[in-house]
């Protein structure tokens, strides 16, 4: 088995698999809970929904398919550019992550202690998507990639 070769990642490569990392930490962190006196309840990514998950998951495979490509490991031919990839993955993962956070329900009374709405994990994959898919498409302009829709 070949050994991966971290150093040839560049500074914006990092940037978006540190996201990629941030992201699978927040995946088990509270992204939906509700509070009350002396009741908690919270849920992580995997209980939140699919969209959720699924679009964490994409952010994910963003940062670690760069990380192979870039270390040097073998990746599948597609028929469009690594660029696309990265950031076609970051962007849908972003976008899925952005409308589970934009549907969640959100409840405050005022006069009671009732809670109930997003919590940390969620924020923090909304910003590690974003943080994400703007260096992927600094990554994809550096390219000169053409869009797949554009040939």
């Amino acid at each position: 088995m070949a050994a991966m070769d971290l150093s040839k990642l560049d500074n914006m490569d990092r940037i978006v698999a540190g996201a990629s990392v941030v992201v699978l930490i927040s995946m088990f962190l509270p992204w939906f809970g509700v509070s009350e006196a002396g009741f908690s309840w919270s849920t992580d990514a995997f209980g939140a929904g699919f969209l959720g998950w699924f679009g964490a998951i994409l952010i994910i495979a963003a940062g670690v398919y760069l990380v192979m490509l870039r270390s040097g490991s073998q990746m599948p031919k597609t028929s469009f550019g690594p660029g696309v990839t990265v950031l076609g993955l970051s962007a849908i993962g972003a976008l899925l992550v952005v409308i589970k956070w934009a549907t969640l329900p959100r409840y405050s009374f005022s006069g009671t202690s009732w809670s109930e709405g997003a919590r940390i994990g969620i924020y923090l994959t909304l910003i590690a998507a974003i943080v994400q898919v703007v260096v992927s498409f600094r990554l994809f302009k550096r390219t000169g990639e053409a869009v797949p829709w554009a040939k």
